[in-house]
């Protein structure tokens, strides 16, 4: 995979696990809040259906009061007691029921076939022995509990909360319940409310999270082309300075030949012709020595010895930096008459070949552009490998520049950004600074074996 992609990817993996762990802590949270919100329904509605059956058993007693409140315990009194209770009836699975205290049912309207069967051992679905949790409820002054019930409307057997109280003197549990299945759909209905919610919510994070995949894919995308474009145009710069460099040394070398070996050749032909004519016809002047026409050739083999050592310095392969910089140093002082000091300070086997040529390089075009622009009397060169740095250093007390106006000038030449780039390219810096009566080149590069 591409560093590009990778990169990328690194960007959006952390933003799809943070959305991802907030979808997670969402659904969390949203479950504790259904339990809660759940058990707080429950809480409000089983309250007022526990103050609705104090109401249908205060009710249920008012009725038979004039019975068991006349201190009437005979039996024709507690049969008309059963049918008033069995004719009692609240909504649509709402009625009375009534056990003797040792589980034997009294009265039951909706499930008459009860009457007379003894349910103390009776258990529910859950294991709730019912009759003997109900009578104990009632014996404890009157209480509630939970069981579960056949629901007379639909035969299906629901959750319920009985009431009962006991009538001590007769040895009933009275007792009357609501079904709780109304309960149950209310806290479905707001599971299924929060189960939406949450649903709604991570489809909204879903969304969130590939809108934000695809906006860092776009992104990174559109910076793949803007660097790309930017890379194609730098790459389209560099070629033509480049080109350029190549064109501005091919053109130099020509007026190096043209201005210096050709006309020493053409010089030196003449002077062999006219020797070649005086040999031809003796009887004229005599034939002199040829050491004039010597000493033209030995200068014209000079300098195609310097315009080849510019261009591949022999003297840096065979001897090192510092015995080239001394050799360029040397010449350019005989050439203009400058005054010139070469100070290397190194350990030479420290200095990589392409640092050196590198070096080189910067050397020879700052002090060409000396010679030609900075109007000087004075330069040092200076190298030096102390510490972890090879740096090469080189001040004149030449006119200056300014620096900054060069650099962004169009019209600026190229030897600047070559000796620039040339450095840079090589992992190496580059300074150059400038006032009137000093300028200094410094180009360093990190040794490798510090």
């Amino acid at each position: 995979m591409k560093l590009k992609a990778k990169i990328l990817m690194l960007a959006v993996a952390p933003l799809l696990l943070a959305i991802a762990a907030i979808g997670g802590l969402l659904v969390v949270e949203t479950q504790r809040l259904e339990r809660q919100q759940a058990q707080l329904l429950e809480d409000v509605l089983i309250s007022t259906k526990r103050d609705e059956l104090r109401n249908y058993i205060a009710l249920a007693l008012t009725s038979i009061d004039h019975l068991y409140a006349a201190g009437r315990d005979d039996e024709a009194a507690k049969e008309q007691a059963k049918a008033i209770l069995s004719s009692m009836n609240f909504g649509d699975d709402g009625y009375f029921y009534a056990y003797a205290d040792d589980g034997l049912n009294i009265v039951h309207p909706r499930q008459p076939e009860l009457v007379g069967t003894n349910l103390w051992n009776m258990r529910d679905g859950d294991g709730t022995y019912v009759i003997r949790e109900l009578i104990a409820r009632a014996k404890e002054g009157g209480g509630f509990q939970r069981y579960l019930w056949p629901k007379p409307s639909t035969g299906k057997i629901e959750r319920k909360l009985g009431y009962s109280v006991l009538l001590p003197r007769w040895g009933w549990m009275l007792g009357t319940g609501i079904y709780l299945d109304d309960v149950d759909a209310a806290a479905a209905r707001l599971r299924g409310n929060l189960l939406n919610s949450v649903r709604q919510t991570l489809a909204g994070l879903a969304t969130v999270a590939v809108v934000a995949a695809l906006a860092v894919f776009a992104g990174g995308l559109a910076l793949n082309i803007s660097e790309q474009r930017q890379a194609d145009r730098k790459l389209k710069a560099l070629a033509h300075r480049v080109v350029s460099s190549q064109e501005e040394e091919r053109a130099r070398v020509s007026r190096e030949l043209h201005d210096h070996i050709c006309q020493l050749l053409v010089s030196i032909k003449y002077q062999f012709e006219l020797v070649g004519h005086r040999l031809a016809h003796p009887g004229e002047v005599p034939v002199t020595a040829i050491d004039k026409e010597i000493a033209a050739l030995s200068k014209a083999i000079g300098e195609v010895r310097r315009i080849s050592h510019d261009l591949r310095p022999a003297l840096l392969d065979d001897l090192g930096l510092p015995a080239a910089l001394e050799h360029i140093g040397d010449e350019l002082a005989q050439r203009s008459g400058l005054k010139v000091r070469v100070l290397p300070q190194v350990h030479e086997e420290r200095l990589p070949e392409l640092q050196a040529l590198s070096l080189f390089r910067v050397a020879q075009e700052a002090l060409r552009n000396v010679e030609r622009h900075a109007q000087a009397t004075h330069i040092d060169i200076r190298l030096d490998d102390a510490g972890d740095r090879l740096e090469l250093r080189i001040t004149d007390d030449g006119c200056g520049f300014d620096v900054k106006n060069v650099e962004l000038s169009k019209d600026r030449g190229i030897g600047l950004t070559n000796m620039r780039e040339r450095v840079e390219r090589n992992g190496g810096t580059f300074q150059l600074i400038s006032h009137p009566g000093h300028t200094a080149l410094v180009a360093s590069f990190p040794l490798a074996g510090a």
